[in-house]
């Protein structure tokens, strides 16, 4: 992780630094073998960047709907740099994934622009639990990345 310049980070480093953040995750238990996944390949990435494990904070919700709630308590807490959502969203047969996943992301959104806070929005929505299955820790491990490139760069803009 560290350039050549006598052990400094380069400024490509410096954005996946996580060494001094504290991360909140929010992981809803619907579709618990995808949104377990996602959460271990999140954390494991998160470390991977420095994030030490004391720093991260896992909260579970029953769905993607509790997701923002429980964004907006850890955002209110202002103990954290950046939160994660970690939720999947699958088709079904009726209009209820529609506004699932839309009224899910909206809150999401509505949250980190409120508290001026980074939310990595790893909620999957996919047609089939195949293409969960694809995805899972890719996008675990994604959201960690973009929780801490974000965090960063907000710290630098303040």
């Amino acid at each position: 992780m560290f350039g050549a310049d006598k052990g400094t980070l380069s400024s490509e480093d410096k954005k996946l630094d996580g060494h001094k953040l504290y991360i909140g995750i929010v992981q809803a238990r619907f579709n618990d073998s995808i949104t377990d996944a996602l959460a271990h390949a999140c954390k494991a990435e998160l470390i991977a960047l420095g994030v030490l494990e004391k720093h991260i904070h896992l909260v579970q919700v029953p769905g993607a709907l509790e997701i923002p709630v429980a964004l907006q308590a850890m955002a209110e807490s202002d103990k954290f740099d950046a939160l994660i959502a970690l939720g999947c969203i699958i088709r079904g047969e009726t209009y209820h994934f529609e506004l699932v996943a839309n009224e899910s992301a909206a809150g999401i959104t509505r949250v980190g622009l409120d508290f001026q806070l980074p939310i990595a929005n790893a909620v999957l929505t996919t047609d089939t639990v195949g293409q969960a299955l694809a995805r899972q820790t890719e996008k675990g491990a994604d959201a960690a990345r973009v929780a801490v490139e974000m965090a960063n760069l907000l710290e630098s803009l303040s």
